[in-house]
């Protein structure tokens, strides 16, 4: 007996200390920092968890529910819900096992699982599911106080005002006093949480006391069932506002009518042909509402009945006469007041399953919150489960189960009152400190104000908000109207705990340890997809408004730069995801219908490392509309050891320009000593796998010319080659600095394709992919091709117009014939002006030595279908020397400048006076000048032009000669759009 006493001493203490308020507020902990963390598994976990379970539903909702439903159905809506919570409370094991889980509970959790994006939407949702429990709360109690505490509180104005009639009324008083009720508990928990804390054993009391007087009642029932009559009119449930259930009552001799008989025949002559039909034909019985388990009442509720709104409730089994009856008596009947079906009561039924988080929230204040939250948690909802099973079964009707307690009516009522009035208080605890959790967080920027509260720690602008909340559910005023929105909300929490942990179980992150080893991926699987169901089943809209809720603030919360990084899983599941992907694409090549442009764009960075050229981005961004790859690349010319910090430096102010020009991709700096090479390490490497670039970008080297040093344009030029020797696509926006932005919009003008090389098709599909962008959306497309003189253009024209129809593409289609002219004196004289540049600063670089051994210009040989020798890549022969005249012409005017300056010339510049154009450059000249004559006289207000790009010379000599013609072909042009095909881009005219 010694040993005895101190244990049953000290759990005493310990019940008295019984606190159900979630950890948080300093006041709180200030209390129980002396013994904290001392709090065990029954203290700490399992009694919570009971209190939270424990509700009004239970108490108002669960008899009603097993009435409706039926025993089968009911227990089929209680083993949906407890299944639902129990493969949540496992997850939840798992991961409130995996670590400290501090102030905030599912948010934490989730938050930290699933990031701030998943863990803000889920969070708020948690936050408003137990604001409106609340509400809820405070409504089960009014509804106790009004209907079975004191009815004669309600407000007769309302009966008076209401021409709907009663149920109206009562909803009214339900406002007002609830209203009421939800102020005076708002001052309380200002006042301080300590006074909530003091009240919660006695709560938990009331709740326990409660339930064991329903046992205890119904196992009396069998042999002394209570007096509980019912009046019954033929099979019909009259409403008992009369003192004798019968038509007749004898008043000393005689027989006179009853109470009854004058409610449905005026002025109580039951003789009268006036009588409600339905009561002349039925006789009037009174049965009894409680028989007990002993008369076989369970067998008689084993299925439901389920009723509309406004239908008369009716017993099976009594004889009855099927005949309307007058409207106007209709209110004498026992009827239904909601639409009931299997859905609505699952709705209604779930919040009485919730509250297993009590115990994880406050596991900072447990002695071994490992071992006691998945313990105290699973025994709690295994208990509760038994409890509604057997509670269900034992008042299995349809009556109020205050009648049913032992040894009184008012021990039930009583108790369920204080119970949903604790349970008010807890809610209204409970949720200011998680809507603080999440605004501490800041990862919701407006809800910043809800951080502070008073010295203390006390939420005080949470609490007003709350309370606010809350008052909206107080105005709907029907619990059956509320219960469904608080599922919604803990539904959509449940579900992503599951979903957290099944993220985890199947990434196997390394940060993935959790001590309750009882868990599987499949059984978070199952559990996730039972909370997804439960949403529809129970209310499909409300489903959808809550899931459109939580992800209105989960893109709210992506939009506004969630800063912090909790290592959530779902970065993982991207990781996985593209792993996955990418090993998919290695299967195989791409098929030609699904070859789109993915980019390599190619920028260059002035002596700040401010992108030169942002203008580029922009175009990117217009052609790309943020679908497939684009990567943004750079060359740092140096060693990389000394060049770190200007790497990360550059990487950053591109990545800054990307975010401003709205290109969604990757950017990619790398130094190396020479920027060609750069650039062919950027060519090979950039992408992953199958995401690799099939496209470059580059700009143009604006004033080459004037340039001494010819690295510029021998970049460029060094780049078209790579890109051609990898078979990539290559675009160089030509004046890129007169290209549109992103805010400008053409309301009208043309998209100028110029189809010379007769490719892929890349040429007509960059237009298509610029249309679907908002700036080029209303330009119209026109596409020129050229002809010979020998051939047939109407032909040409119906060939191309087909073949753009079967493309569905959109577009005006036009050829344009070119006469084979005489070259003409400019195009002379072009020539030998590129050709005298080039002399000379081949002069200026190279040793006379060098000048001696100097080979003439090699013939340029690259691809124009039908077009002569700009385009062509075969041999060409040695063109016709062109008339004298121009010659002559030439030769005159510079033999006088020779004359003049003949004796202060230096000798090695002598030869370029004589020098005579090469004649394939002539014939290449010729070309260029001759197709520029035609684009600018056909699309010289074009929008954009878009140009098959000429290949470079075989021979690096006619590297500059190369540049002069693509000079020529683009001048007059405002915005030009270079484009050579890989080989590789194909469009096709299959779907």
């Amino acid at each position: 007996e010694l040993d005895i006493r101190p244990k049953v001493s000290s759990l005493l203490s310990r019940l008295v200390n019984y606190t159900n308020i979630t950890q948080g507020a300093k006041e709180h902990e200030e209390e129980e920092s002396a013994e904290s963390p001392n709090m065990g598994t029954l203290m700490g976990v399992y009694l919570p968890c009971l209190q939270n379970i424990f509700g009004v539903i239970l108490f108002l909702r669960l008899t009603w529910i097993v009435g409706t439903a039926g025993i089968v159905q009911s227990l089929l809506i209680v083993l949906m819900c407890c299944s639902c919570t129990m493969l949540t409370a496992i997850s939840m094991s798992a991961i409130a096992t995996n670590g400290v889980v501090p102030a905030g509970g599912a948010y934490f959790m989730i938050s930290r699982s699933l990031g701030p994006e998943f863990g803000g939407a889920v969070g708020l949702c948690f936050y408003l599911g137990t604001t409106f429990a609340a509400a809820m709360y405070i409504l089960g109690a009014i509804e106790i106080f009004l209907k079975y505490l004191v009815p004669q509180g309600t407000m007769t104005i309302f009966h008076a005002t209401d021409p709907h009639g009663g149920d109206s009324a009562m909803l009214n008083n339900m406002r007002v006093y609830g209203s009421l009720c939800l102020s005076l508990m708002a001052v309380v928990v200002f006042v301080g949480v300590k006074y909530v804390n003091k009240l919660a054993s006695l709560f938990l009391a009331c709740v326990i006391i409660s339930i064991v007087s329903i046992y205890a009642g119904a196992i009396k029932s069998i042999t002394h069932p209570p007096e509980f009559p019912i009046c019954m009119l033929g099979n019909r449930t009259l409403v008992r506002d009369f003192d004798v259930c019968a038509k007749t009552v004898v008043q000393g001799n005689y027989t006179v009518p009853s109470n009854l008989s004058e409610k449905f025949c005026p002025l109580g002559n039951m003789s009268s042909a006036q009588c409600d039909e339905y009561f002349s034909q039925n006789n009037v019985t009174e049965v009894q509402g409680i028989p007990g388990l002993a008369s076989g009442i369970i067998r008689e509720n084993m299925w439901g009945d389920y009723l509309q709104k406004g239908e008369i409730l009716e017993k099976a089994g009594l004889q009855s006469v099927d005949v309307h009856g007058a409207m106007e008596n209709f209110a004498m009947y026992v009827s239904a007041d909601i639409a009931t079906s299997f859905t609505l009561l699952v709705g209604i039924f779930f919040p009485s399953a919730t509250g297993i988080m009590a115990g994880s929230n406050r596991s900072g204040d447990l002695r071994d919150a490992q071992k006691s939250i998945p313990v105290g948690t699973i025994l709690a909802i295994t208990t509760t489960s038994l409890v509604c099973i057997l509670f269900g079964d034992a008042v299995s009707n349809n009556l109020v189960v205050g009648t049913l307690s032992w040894p009184s009516p008012w021990v039930i009522v009583i108790g369920s009152f204080f119970s949903t009035v604790g349970a008010g208080l807890q809610s209204l605890t409970g949720a200011p400190r998680l809507l603080q959790a999440i605004a501490k967080d800041n990862i919701i920027p407006f809800l910043r104000v809800f951080g502070h509260g008073k010295a203390n720690g006390e939420p005080t602008w949470a609490l007003l908000l709350t309370g606010l909340i809350a008052e909206l559910g107080i105005l709907i005023a029907s619990l059956d109207m509320v219960a469904p929105i608080l599922s919604m909300f803990f539904l959509m929490c449940y579900l992503f705990v599951n979903l957290a942990c099944a993220v985890q179980t199947l990434l196997r992150t390394p940060n993935w340890r959790p001590r309750f080893k009882y868990y599987h991926w499949a059984l978070s699987f199952l559990g996730m997809s039972m909370c997804l169901a439960l949403m529809f089943i129970s209310s499909w809209y409300y489903a959808i408004v809550a899931m459109g809720i939580a992800g209105m603030i989960y893109k709210y919360i992506e939009y506004q730069g969630a800063e912090k990084e909790w290592g959530d899983g779902i970065r993982g599941l991207s990781l996985s995801a593209a792993r996955y992907a990418l090993l998919r694409l290695e299967v195989g090549p791409p098929h030609t219908k699904n070859w789109r442009p993915q980019l390599l764009v190619l920028l260059k960075l002035d002596e700040d490392l401010h992108v030169k050229y942002p203008r580029l981005l922009t175009f990117a961004s217009q052609l790309k509309a943020g679908k497939g790859l684009t990567i943004v690349g750079s060359v740092i010319q140096g060693n990389f050891l000394d060049s770190y910090g200007e790497t990360q430096a550059a990487e950053q102010a591109i990545k800054n320009m990307m975010e401003i020009e709205r290109v969604k991709g990757f950017c990619q700096v790398v130094v190396a000593s020479k920027v060609r090479e750069g650039i062919a390490h950027l060519i090979q490497s950039c992408g992953l796998g199958g995401m690799k670039h099939n496209t470059v970008v580059m700009g143009w080297p604006y004033g080459w010319r004037q340039s001494e040093d010819p690295r510029a344009w021998k970049t460029f030029i060094n780049t078209v080659r790579c890109t051609t020797a990898a078979h990539l696509a290559l675009m160089v926006p030509k004046n890129v600095s007169f290209y549109p932005s992103n805010h400008e919009r053409f309301t009208d003008g043309n998209i100028d394709v110029w189809w010379i090389v007769h490719d892929g098709g890349m040429l007509m599909l960059l237009p298509f992919l610029l249309k679907q962008h908002k700036v080029w959306r209303k330009c119209k497309m026109r596409i020129f091709t050229v002809a010979q003189m020998d051939d047939n253009s109407i032909q040409m024209k119906k060939d191309l117009a087909t073949f753009l129809y079967q493309l569905r593409i959109e577009a005006e289609v036009e050829v344009v014939e070119m006469v084979r002219y005489d070259i003409s004196a400019y195009t002379y004289e072009r020539t030998l002006m590129m050709e005298q540049r080039s002399q000379m600063l081949r002069q200026m670089r190279l040793s006379s030595a060098e000048r001696d051994r100097e080979a003439q210009l090699v013939k340029d040989r690259h691809s124009l279908i039908r077009m002569g020798s700009l385009y062509s890549d075969e041999e060409e022969e040695v063109a016709e020397p062109p008339p004298e005249k121009v010659q002559m012409t030439w030769t005159k005017e510079k033999c006088e400048a020779e004359r003049r300056n003949r004796n202060n010339t230096p000798e090695n510049f002598r030869e370029l006076i004589s020098l005579k154009p090469d004649q394939s450059n002539v014939r290449r000249m010729h070309t260029a000048v001759k197709l520029n004559e035609v684009i600018v006289n056909r699309s010289h207000d074009a929008r954009l032009v878009l140009l098959n790009m000429p290949g470079p010379p075989r021979n690096t000599d006619g590297d500059e000669n190369y540049m002069e013609f693509l000079e020529v072909l683009t001048e007059g042009l405002e915005r030009v759009l270079l484009v050579r095909g890989g080989g590789r881009e194909v469009i096709t005219i299959y779907s």
